[in-house]
């Protein structure tokens, strides 16, 4: 086998180097260049595919990244409450997306929301030709995004929601409200499929954006349509649902209450990392090299957010606080999720730094000043990090951003998705959680938020004879 492998490959190198490959000499053949094309075309479909599936698959992987997070980050007491959440917001929404939500999202729209594709019903499930198959690929990627935005909303409401309030609130999430603002930024996404239509936000020729001179909003992987989305969502949430009993004393100032297990919380940043290397460069939806690129960004960003959180922390609370460095991961990832695609790796390190230090100052202003409850800082890492990230295209976009000489247009359509984004995520969260609260009822009681939503919604425990009471 050695020789033969000496002797052959040096031959079949030359070959390729003048030209002279299978594929280049059946050119000659009538028709072949033709079919060389066609078959080339296919072979990167088949990539393309596969690429975005295994991305969807890693984004999908999150969620057990999400439940890790915020179990770690609460009380032994409400471990299995806060699994069974993560995996029935999964569950549930990938159901409501599928019938209602990504035809709101992506069929065909007024530029306002989609009024075709529910149940996927205008794709040929039996078609053979490979651009009517994408549709199923980019429904289960659509999916996973979705899942996402929903599941950031379970970490600011832990502790005392009510299980049944909450699958109710998955379902409307991903049925209509992440799809509503995801139709507004990405319905051309599935321009092929829905007849060329866009988001008012993506601004078409003769657009809204267009007529007022202004470029088309850029967030490349959803650090608005997805993580502010959710994040605001989950600041409504926090806000109607009150803090915990004992998160704040008498005279007003809010009390510690820590994770049960910050090895469990660890290991939910360091899946979460890997994820969004699914999250990120799998909406490049495109096998090629630009998935290296937005890697490198994704990554960068994320480990300068980690090192700058830490630092501020360390200056801070004169230690280096470990939950704040975790959610620098998380901030730096999610800041970089919107310019991945279109900035240096320069840029990202920098939207990362930021991320790192603005995550830190947000947790202690939402915490101390705002006195929301939010037990795993999700409204600062997902709801305020996204903000900056979204913004960031508008400084450091390679094309348009203010730092590269493209002037303020580009980021004055960034600020008007950002606040578009807060006023439609936490208006409609504000209207679902106070219907909620005042039909079925949003939070348990007492009783069974001292004793443990794992016994009160489930009957069991997550650590079978481990139970410990507490009054808080």
């Amino acid at each position: 086998m050695g020789n033969f492998t000496r002797r052959v490959v040096p031959i079949a190198m030359v070959l390729l180097a003048i030209g002279m490959s299978p594929w280049a000499m059946a050119q000659d053949e009538p028709g072949a260049a033709e079919a060389i094309a066609a078959a080339q075309e296919q072979m990167q479909y088949n990539a393309n595919v596969l690429w975005t599936c295994v991305a969807a698959f890693l984004v999908m992987f999150m969620q057990a990244g999400f439940a890790m997070v915020e179990m770690g980050m609460t009380r032994a007491k409400n471990s299995l409450n806060i699994l069974m959440k993560n995996v029935m917001d999964f569950s549930f929404g990938s159901v409501a997306f599928f019938v209602v939500g990504f035809g709101i999202m992506f069929g065909a729209t007024n530029g306002f929301f989609g009024t075709s594709g529910f149940l996927l019903g205008d794709v040929d499930w039996t078609a053979d030709d490979a651009l009517a198959q994408w549709p199923w690929t980019f429904l289960i990627f659509q999916t996973v995004f979705c899942a996402t935005a929903a599941t950031i909303v379970s970490g600011a409401m832990a502790e005392r929601t009510k299980f049944v309030s909450y699958l109710v609130y998955s379902v409307l999430i991903s049925a209509f409200i992440y799809p509503v603002f995801g139709s507004w930024a990405w319905n051309g996404l599935n321009g092929d499929f829905n007849g060329g239509s866009a988001g008012w936000l993506e601004g078409p020729e003769g657009g809204q954006l267009a007529s007022m001179g202004l470029p088309a909003f850029v967030d490349f992987a959803g650090s608005t349509v997805v993580h502010s989305v959710g994040g605001w969502l989950a600041l409504a949430g926090a806000l109607i649902l009150g803090p915990r009993i004992g998160k704040y004393g008498p005279d007003g100032k809010p009390r510690a209450i820590p994770g049960h297990n910050f090895g469990l919380a660890a290991l939910g940043v360091f899946i979460l990392w890997l994820g969004w290397f699914g999250f990120n460069p799998g909406s490049t939806t495109t096998a090629n090299g630009e998935i290296g690129y937005v890697a490198i960004t994704t990554n960068l960003a994320a480990a300068a957010a980690a090192i700058t959180a830490m630092c501020t922390s360390w200056l801070i609370f004169k230690k280096p606080e470990p939950s704040m460095t975790f959610n620098g991961v998380l901030a730096g990832l999610v800041a970089i999720t919107a310019p991945c695609y279109t900035v240096s790796p320069v840029g990202a390190l920098a939207i990362g730094a930021v991320a790192g230090v603005l995550v830190v100052f947000s947790v202690l202003f939402i915490d101390r000043v705002l006195k929301v409850d939010d037990p795993v800082g999700a409204v600062s890492v997902h709801g305020v990090c996204g903000a900056w990230g979204t913004l960031a295209c508008g400084l450091f976009n390679l094309d348009g951003g203010l730092l590269y000489g493209g002037g303020m247009a580009q980021l004055a359509t960034q600020f008007i998705g950002v606040v578009s984004a807060f006023i439609w995520a936490f208006g409609a969260g504000i209207v679902l959680f106070l219907a909620l609260k005042y039909t079925i009822g949003l939070r348990v009681s007492e009783a069974e938020e001292v004793r443990g939503l794992d016994i009160g919604e489930h009957g069991m425990e997550a650590y079978s004879g481990f139970q410990i009471f507490t009054t808080q």
